[in-house]
């Protein structure tokens, strides 16, 4: 927030103006903006053009507190022109909005850590991964940029002791464009498909194979 009201005074004052405050109205959208995109809420808080949407506003503020489930009852309780008279009502729900969106601001960064959290765990089971492959200890107490460390050395000591032609010309001379890539992303995936469905149903012929023999009288003696 970058509006008029960062000074306490100011923030008093407008609180005391109540809805006839211009800089009132501008926090109360913003903070009202600010949780909407922050949550899953259906009502909003809007712009008013003017006294004549004053009422359209204690309205919007009604039922945006009452889908947050204000706890209290002078926001969203009595009549709705007498709610935001008083300066402490004000205050009220510019505190209420306000903790609203800390909490919501907070539950985002814990979910964009876990995230961070999660994408990091999968990057040391891979290395740890290469490292089984390799004969290497797999331990990240040190971290994982040793770890790679040691995984490049390896692959080059490994490479050091293979003849030079071991591995054959690329069958691909020229680099693929994106659109090209699509296209190979999506046949890799199609034959991927065929062939886990043919590796299924080898397995249930496997399967009905050694069911059937003990079908068979001399099995059942």
């Amino acid at each position: 927030y970058t509006g008029a009201l960062l000074e306490e005074e100011a923030l008093k004052k407008a609180a005391e103006n109540g809805l006839s405050s211009p800089e009132f109205f501008e926090l109360c959208i913003w903070l009202g903006s600010q949780i909407k995109s922050l949550s899953n809420m259906e009502e909003s808080i809007t712009a008013a053009d003017g006294v004549k949407d004053v009422e359209s506003f204690q309205l919007e503020i009604s039922g945006f507190l009452r889908e947050m489930a204000c706890p209290y009852s002078s926001l969203v309780s009595g009549d709705i022109k007498d709610r935001l008279r008083e300066k402490e009502d004000c205050l009220k729900l510019l505190l209420f909005l306000s903790t609203e969106l800390q909490a919501l601001k907070i539950q985002q960064s814990k979910k964009i850590k876990g995230c961070r959290l999660e994408k990091h765990s999968e990057i040391i089971q891979e290395v740890q991964a290469i490292c089984d492959a390799l004969g290497l200890p797999n331990s990240t107490s040190n971290g994982i940029p040793p770890l790679l460390t040691s995984v490049e050395q390896k692959i080059k000591d490994i490479l050091s002791k293979v003849k030079n032609n071991h591995v054959g010309k690329s069958l691909l001379t020229k680099p693929l464009n994106s659109d090209q890539v699509e296209r190979l992303e999506k046949i890799n995936d199609a034959l991927c498909s065929e062939y886990e469905c043919r590796r299924r149903m080898l397995m249930k012929r496997l399967d009905v194979t050694v069911q059937s023999f003990g079908w068979s009288d001399r099995a059942k003696v």
